[in-house]
């Protein structure tokens, strides 16, 4: 992979199109084999499961993440730890770098309250290509209840420009569940933005300048699911999509979100609702899963919260009613699992919907009500080491 690399560097001036097509796949083909080769390695040595690897005896759990020829690993003990990287070295050329602390634009920190993670540097370097470095911050990163449309503006002039920020701006939703929603929104204008669209990526960058400090803190505490779900009914107004916003939490700690248009166009108030809250149970029965598939098995059902009496009294109700047939197989899908007892539905009131935020634009007090639900706060940074820090794995040919 590393002579495809300096291959590519050398003689890039002088390759048309295909040839830089073709030395792209060839680089991306050689990505895979690198993976396919750790991958049955590690199966060879006992470790089962993916993308976590785990191994696990009757007194301790060793897991492990593998990205492309890197290696995150934790587990129940340092000795149990220390023997998988003994494993492991016996087979590839290994360097240990020590504890985590930068791992693909993820800064992480252990302090005494739980471990922070935040993306500061990585938000540095994208209002540095922006630049927006020296802009003013916004409160928010949407205007509240503003809507883009697909007309009213003149075409952005660099659409490619367009893209890469978007692009930036999705990774750095994987720790930050606030921009989620306004992430959403500019992202379904990509193949061809209008200028009010790129003002609406301007404004969620003004506002990760002012936030770029705020991160999430995993806390100890209980092992138990619950998530707040809500939809917002036909609120695109360029097809009169609803857009469903859920959260899951285990203890405190927020672990899943989304923030994602339905793919139809809902009849009702209600069906809008339901279809949100078969997509959030379907993600709980999944995190179900990988935590027993852990050893964490989960001791309550989770519950998950909703503000919509009528798409509850319809997962509880045993008959399906002519008007709900269009969604019956998702009825059918959340009834069964209320049923069984995998999942318990509360009320919750409006105001206190934390899914909220996924759906819609909203005004700063309420926004930060949420992001404080949300377990967003600043936290103190010191970079240490930001190129690679985390164990790293290469194969001996």
């Amino acid at each position: 992979m590393h002579f495809f690399m300096a291959f590519s560097k050398r003689k890039s001036a002088c390759l048309n199109h295909k040839a830089l097509l073709i030395l792209s796949i060839l680089i991306m083909f050689a990505d895979w084999i690198n993976l396919y080769m750790v991958l049955s390695k590690l199966l060879e040595l006992g470790m089962r499961g993916l993308p976590v690897i785990f191994h696990q005896d009757d007194t301790s759990l060793v897991l492990l993440l593998l990205y492309v020829d890197d290696i995150i690993l934790t587990g129940s003990s340092p000795a149990a730890i220390a023997s998988v990287i003994t494993l492991l070295s016996k087979e590839f050329d290994m360097t240990d770098l020590g504890h985590l602390h930068y791992f693909l634009g993820l800064h992480i920190q252990y302090t005494d309250a739980g471990i922070s993670m935040t993306q500061y540097k990585y938000i540095k370097d994208v209002l540095s290509k922006a630049n927006l470095s020296e802009r003013k911050p916004c409160v928010t990163p949407s205007h509240p209840n503003h809507k883009l449309l697909r007309y009213g503006s003149l075409a952005f002039s660099n659409p490619a420009y367009y893209r890469s920020l978007v692009g930036a701006l999705q990774y750095l939703t994987f720790i930050r569940p606030d921009i989620a929603y306004s992430v959403n929104q500019v992202c379904q204008f990509m193949h061809s933005p209008l200028k009010t669209h790129y003002l609406a990526v301007k404004r969620i960058l003004r506002y990760l300048k002012g936030t770029m400090h705020h991160g999430l803190t995993f806390r100890k505490g209980s092992l138990n699911l619950h998530a707040f779900t809500d939809a917002d009914s036909a609120g695109d107004p360029n097809d009169r999509r609803s857009t469903t916003g859920y959260v899951i939490f285990l203890g405190s700690n927020p672990v899943s979100w989304s923030s994602k248009k339905q793919q139809y166009v809902s009849r009702s108030f209600t069906e809008a609702e339901y279809h949100a809250m078969a997509a959030t149970t379907a993600e709980i029965v999944w995190l179900q899963q990988l935590l027993t598939d852990l050893s964490f098995p989960l001791a309550k059902s989770p519950i998950l919260y909703y503000d919509n009496l009528s798409a509850m009294a319809l997962s509880t109700n045993p008959i399906l009613h002519s008007c709900a047939k269009h969604i019956e197989v998702d009825c059918h899908f959340v009834r069964e699992k209320v049923t069984r007892g995998e999942i318990q539905l509360q009320h919750v009131s409006s105001s206190q919907q934390v899914a909220d935020i996924l759906t819609k634009g909203l005004c700063s007090p309420q926004f930060n009500f949420h992001c404080s639900n949300l377990m967003l706060e600043p936290v103190s940074h010191e970079l240490v080491g930001v190129d690679r820090v985390y164990p790293r794995v290469t194969l001996v040919c």
